[in-house]
């Protein structure tokens, strides 16, 4: 593999993506929108297919991992995503059957989040059974969230921690209805985060956050991705105003070329990853500045895009820290400002997955993930792209946007 981490971005950025004239060397990128989708489509549920093949029919009942990020509960997670789309009965059995062992699987496992514990498990159990009319089971499942225990000494970030928790409160709650969680229980996690947060405060950060001995500003591990969460939570005034500064402070510390550290000090401008970097901040922004109305949010959200267009075509393909990832900062761009442009970048960059990444992978120029069909590391976020580029104003990145 070349040393540079992304590929250069040959897409022609001077285009008026809008204009019929529009002109590109990439056949597919020049599709109108509804022929385009289409071939993301056939080509995202012949992916469907491969990635059930590899992930359960192979394990069965019998699995070694049953999270969202790397296992099976993902597999469960793009099976939902196609019957969604294609209304195929089939899909969710086959969809119901994956989470009855992800279910058998997770039982007592210490954790406890959306896309790495049991939380994942019950909360998208309980709504699959809904889907299908099957109470009892809905139940069960909604019977299992509610047993979870959180640890006194979990952290707060949102792969491993309390964020990861109130994210699948807020799943269920979008789902199922307003009070399937309940306020005062999601209020009691949230003041945790909050107290937690302020403890690590510094005179410019009104809230701070510590994983492992590093004070991450990310999605999966730090600030963006708890900021993020806190922001669909019933916060006080101050609360609010604690987490706006948090990003206004997380705006002033990025780096010269717009890219944000990885953490807490480092000097490092190098990852463009949902993970680490520009496109996790991008989506966290992309919500403030509906949230608060804030120009400089919304700025700062456009700014944090400009650097995955030119960064963003990374040599990976997964949704953690790869271009179906980043390819989504463009997709919540696109809704918040109603830019064409930004539809047009979204679908450059899943028009180059759908020419090179089989290709690049097999060649060994694409890494295609430790978990190769995996929904946050390999092909299996790509899938679920394609099939969210299907309906762009409904696109939500996996487990992060709500």
């Amino acid at each position: 593999m070349a040393e540079s981490g992304f590929f250069p971005n040959e897409f022609n950025k001077e285009q008026d993506p809008s204009s019929p004239e529009t002109a590109t060397a990439n056949h597919l990128l020049s599709l109108p929108y509804s022929s385009f989708s289409d071939r993301l489509k056939i080509t995202a549920l012949h992916l469907k297919e491969t990635i059930v093949k590899e992930t359960w029919g192979s394990s069965g009942k019998h699995l070694k991992d049953y999270t969202m990020y790397t296992g099976a509960l993902g597999t469960a997670f793009l099976v939902f995503k196609a019957y969604q789309v294609t209304h195929n009965k089939n899909d969710l059995k086959l969809c119901k059957d994956i989470l009855k062992a992800c279910d058998s699987a997770s039982f007592g496992d210490r954790h406890v989040t959306f896309i790495c514990g049991q939380a994942g498990v019950s909360a998208l159990g309980a709504v699959v059974a809904k889907q299908s009319n099957d109470d009892n089971l809905c139940d069960h499942y909604l019977k299992r969230f509610r047993e979870i225990k959180l640890p006194k000494d979990l952290p707060n970030e949102l792969l491993y921690g309390r964020a990861g928790y109130l994210w699948a409160c807020l799943f269920l709650n979008k789902n199922l209805g307003e009070k399937t969680i309940s306020s005062a229980l999601m209020r009691t996690v949230t003041v945790e985060i909050v107290k937690a947060g302020r403890k690590m405060s510094t005179r410019e950060c009104p809230l701070m956050y510590e994983w492992h001995g590093k004070r991450y500003w990310g999605g999966a591990h730090g600030l963006a991705g708890i900021m993020n969460v806190l922001m669909d939570l019933a916060l006080t005034e101050d609360e609010l105003e604690d987490v706006k500064g948090t990003l206004f402070y997380m705006i002033k510390n990025r780096f010269p070329s717009g890219n944000y550290p990885s953490s807490e000090g480092r000097e490092s401008d190098r990852l463009v990853h949902w993970c680490h970097g520009a496109p996790g901040v991008a989506l966290t922004l992309a919500k403030a500045a509906k949230v608060f109305g804030d120009d400089e949010f919304h700025k700062a959200a456009v700014d944090a895009g400009e650097v995955v267009w030119e960064r963003g075509l990374l040599k990976r393909v997964g949704i953690c820290h790869g271009i179906s990832g980043n390819a989504y900062v463009f997709l919540s761009l696109y809704r918040l400002t109603g830019d064409v442009k930004f539809l047009y970048r979204a679908k450059a960059f899943a028009s180059f997955l759908h020419e090179n990444a089989l290709m690049l992978i097999s060649e060994g120029t694409m890494h295609g993930g430790d978990r190769p069909f995996s929904l946050f590391e390999g092909i299996g976020g790509m899938a679920y792209l394609f099939l969210d580029m299907i309906d762009p104003s409904e696109a939500r990145f996996p487990a992060y946007e709500i």
